[in-house]
């Protein structure tokens, strides 16, 4: 006993596809880690100049957070494992 194929009729609908929004990083504000090394970690892993990563971390630190980079959401995935690979307290999440 064969099956015949069964046909479907395809109708065409308008998808709305809303763009891949940025997605950003965030780092939080946490009781354990030096100022210092916080500045270090962003100096290092993202390459910023001392006063662009000294006003990243006084965000951290009197805002409780900052968002530290944007872009698709794989880098800032990677951006987010590899500073808790430092010890920071870092999520992503898309920007709004």
């Amino acid at each position: 006993m064969s099956l015949a194929p069964v046909e479907q009729e395809v109708t065409a609908t308008e998808e709305v596809v809303s763009p891949d929004l940025p997605w950003v990083t965030l780092v939080w504000n946490d009781p354990v880690n030096l100022m210092s090394y916080v500045t270090w970690v962003f100096e290092t892993y993202f390459g910023y100049p001392r006063p662009k990563a000294e006003k990243l971390m006084m965000d951290v630190h009197v805002k409780g957070k900052a968002v530290v980079s944007s872009g698709p959401r794989e880098s800032m995935e990677r951006d987010a494992e590899a500073l808790q690979g430092y010890g920071l307290w870092a999520t992503f999440e898309k920007d709004e």
